[in-house]
């Protein structure tokens, strides 16, 4: 199968490459190089290589002949630094995803796996004591500022038990970069329901490991921590580090989206699929910091009691209908991955993914 891999420079998409050169297929790569993702020329793919901006129709149109599926990670990621980047987010996810749906149509592609993300829910999953699975509402600076991190009842005030969330929970985006990626499910579902075409969102939970960029404002926590690390300094954990969050390697995000990419076709035409892509295994972002730092050889974490706004307290994934379903399964644990991050090199990068 000739794919389509958007963003394939790009940390995710170059694993995805060799994920799928692994698998038999042929990969074609289309990524913008921008400098705010890639302030120097990066390895390039093993691959045909065409250096071209999603948004560009002319060169998407040239690289979807011949291509039977597309695999779309060209995007803006990470919360941003404040809300003036939010046209930046649209303009790179959205459009571009709309542009690329658009060209897809009128070349007869029909199959698409979509790297989406698990910032779509919002907060996590919370259970009540009295009255049972419950929505918090928005984090308020006050508490925040007061150490009061956890989220409670807006009925009773009690505090939230956090769980496990399914892929038919809510969508609640709670910053922009959330939202764009919220608003490339609907566009790819509107794709889907007028070409009859087939398409897969993998929602990706907190994703790490080898090449992943260092020193940006864009990147996952992961990435800051390794970052410190890297230069000698403390990670600095957020809140009280309590946040639970589920850390999958980048070589299991690339071989869920090969699976995927091989299922797609299966599903109804017409349909968009939503499936959780996370290792299974909840973990705090202290004891990540502090496994990164002790198989770094220090500096031991510290706890700043810091926040940001858009920030969201608890978010772990129910994957298990991606294991069910497609019958794919994590192979990298929590203690392996981490150990194997904090020596491995990273990717420079100025500013946003590509």
């Amino acid at each position: 199968m000739r794919v389509l891999v958007t963003g394939g420079a790009g940390f995710i998409g170059s694993h995805i490459v060799t994920a799928l050169k692994g698998g038999g297929h042929e990969p074609v790569v289309l990524d913008a190089l921008l400098p705010a993702a890639h302030p120097g020329t990066p390895p390039l793919p093993d691959a045909r290589f065409l250096r071209a901006d999603v948004r560009d129709a002319d060169a998407v149109r040239a690289a979807l002949r011949g291509v039977d599926a597309v695999c779309h990670q060209a995007a803006m990621v990470g919360l941003g630094k404040d809300f003036a980047d939010a046209p930046d987010y649209v303009g790179c996810n959205d459009l571009g995803t709309a542009v690329l749906l658009a060209e897809m149509a009128a070349a007869g592609v029909r199959r698409l796996v979509l790297a989406g993300s698990m910032v779509v829910y919002g907060e996590g999953r919370y259970e009540c004591p009295r009255h049972g699975v419950v929505r918090p509402g928005p984090r308020q600076a006050a508490d925040l500022t007061a150490g009061r991190f956890e989220p409670r009842c807006l009925d009773c005030g009690a505090e939230l038990a956090p769980g496990l969330v399914g892929e038919d929970a809510p969508t609640d985006p709670r910053n922009v970069y959330a939202t764009t990626k919220l608003a490339q499910e609907h566009l790819a579902a509107a794709w889907a329901r007028c070409v009859d075409g087939r398409a897969v969102s993998l929602r990706y939970h907190n994703v790490y490991g080898p090449g992943m960029p260092r020193d940006t404002p864009y990147a996952g926590v992961a990435s800051f921590f390794r970052s410190s690390l890297a230069r000698g300094e403390a990670p600095q954990v957020f809140e009280d580090g309590a946040q639970r969050r589920d850390f999958v390697h980048v070589t299991d995000v690339a071989a869920a989206n090969a699976v995927a990419l091989e299922a797609v076709a299966a599903r109804p035409a017409g349909t968009l699929t939503a499936y959780n892509t996370g290792s299974g295994e909840p973990h705090t972002v202290g004891e990540m910091a502090a496994a990164l730092a002790s198989a770094h050889g220090g500096p031991a974490p510290v706890v700043t009691g810091r926040f940001r706004l858009g920030d969201v307290r608890h978010i772990t994934a129910d994957s298990a209908r991606l294991r069910d379903e497609l019958g794919w399964h994590p192979t990298v644990g929590f203690a392996a991955g981490m150990a194997e991050f904090a020596q491995a090199d990273q990717r420079a990068s100025a500013g946003a993914a590509g």
